[in-house]
C-alpha cells in the first residue's frame, strides 16, 4: 500500500523559507511521479510542482518558478520542496501526491492516485 506523509509546514514571515518533505513508502517500482499541491481557504487545490522519479524531470507552476525547488532522495524515499522567498499568497495546506505509472508531470489532481494528509503553511506579511 502506497503511503505519503508530509512534514515541514509552519508559520513564517514574508521572505522566509520552509522545507517540506514527503516521505513515501509502498512503491514497487520507480515509475511514478510525485506532485506537490496546495489549497488556500476557499480556493481549489492547485498544482505547485512535480517530479518524475525515474527521470528526475521537474515542473513548476508559474507562481513559484525561481522560488521553489523540488528534489528527490531515492535512498531516503523522500521528495522535498524547498520554498524560498515565501509570500502571503503561498499560504495554504500543502499536499504531496503520487501518480502511478507517471512518466510526465501533471498539475491535475485527477491524475494522482494517492495523497498525503497535508501540512499547513502560513506566511504573514
Amino acid at each position: 500500500q502506497v503511503q505519503l506523509v508530509e512534514s515541514g509546514g509552519g508559520l513564517v514571515q514574508a521572505g522566509d523559507s520552509l522545507r517540506l518533505s514527503c516521505i513515501t513508502s509502498g512503491f514497487t517500482s520507480d515509475y511514478y511521479a510525485i506532485g506537490w499541491f496546495r489549497q488556500a481557504p476557499g480556493k481549489e487545490r492547485e498544482g505547485v510542482s512535480c517530479i518524475v522519479i525515474s527521470t528526475g524531470d521537474t515542473n513548476y507552476a508559474d507562481s513559484v518558478k525561481g522560488r521553489f525547488t523540488i528534489s528527490r532522495d531515492s535512498a531516503k524515499n523522500t521528495v522535498t520542496l524547498q520554498m524560498n522567498s515565501l509570500q502571503p499568497e503561498d499560504t495554504g495546506v500543502y499536499y504531496c501526491a503520487a501518480h502511478l505509472g507517471g512518466f510526465y508531470c501533471s498539475g491535475s489532481t485527477t491524475d494522482y492516485d494517492y495523497w498525503g494528509q497535508g501540512t499547513q503553511v502560513g506566511v504573514s506579511s
